[in-house]
């Protein structure tokens, strides 16, 4: 259900996950709809920076040297997506981070993982996490989730999150909404409200998977959020 909430000033950060160009560039990986998803994510920027919000910004990189058993490799043995040699592995240039803004490196799907990214978080006295990115159902899913199971509140702005399609999308967003606890999901326009520390209304989790979805109403469960 929707409830208004705000969020306090300096108890924010802005996390924006593996907005590489192999999303709009590799025919494998191609992401649909990423160029609304990148002007969204502009906005958010925009938000953030205007409101002394830090930035943090994710690339997905695989390096082989590293043991990864079962991992994709194409026909020259290298990682299936986003090689550390691949030149597409960069930050779209629309939402790259601005001078002095923290630019980090992942090698699996959270950004959490093996770092120390929510102790950085924490010494910062970060609360709440506004975070957007893709693929939902992949590194969006592992980030949110181990961003809450690490005591941050998530902020999941919908429409500037994305994946291979709208059903993969949408059922990953459906997902997370039913195990948010303690956070919200919201569309850009309202993530970008509360950056600015106005109050907005956003959907919140109440109970256990009160969404209970289904091929037909999907899409409009959703549009609800």
């Amino acid at each position: 259900m929707k409830s208004p909430i705000s969020i306090r000033r300096g108890t924010v950060a802005a996390v924006f996950i593996d907005l590489q160009e192999e999303h709009r560039k590799d025919e494998r990986y191609l992401v649909e709809g990423f160029g609304d998803i990148l002007a969204n994510v502009q906005r958010l920027q925009a938000a953030a920076r205007r409101n002394f919000v830090p930035l943090y910004h994710w690339a997905y990189i695989v390096d082989l040297a590293e043991a990864r058993p079962f991992h994709p490799v194409d026909a020259s043995g290298k990682s299936a997506f986003s090689d550390k040699d691949d030149p597409l592995t960069a930050i779209c240039a629309e939402v790259a981070p601005a001078e002095g803004e923290t630019m980090l490196v992942k090698t699996e799907a959270s950004a959490f993982g093996k770092s120390a990214f929510a102790e950085t978080l924490k010494a910062a006295g970060i609360e709440w996490l506004v975070i957007a990115g893709v693929w939902t159902e992949a590194c969006i899913d592992a980030t949110v989730k181990d961003a809450v199971a690490s005591g941050f509140r998530v902020l999941l702005v919908k429409d500037a999150c994305g994946s291979g399609s709208s059903a993969m999308h949408q059922t990953a967003i459906l997902n997370l909404a039913n195990r948010l606890y303690g956070g919200a999901v919201a569309n850009t326009l309202d993530a970008c409200r509360l950056l600015a520390g106005d109050t907005a209304s956003v959907w919140q989790v109440e109970g256990s998977v009160p969404l209970r979805f289904t091929y037909e109403n999907a899409a409009r469960l959703y549009d609800e959020l």
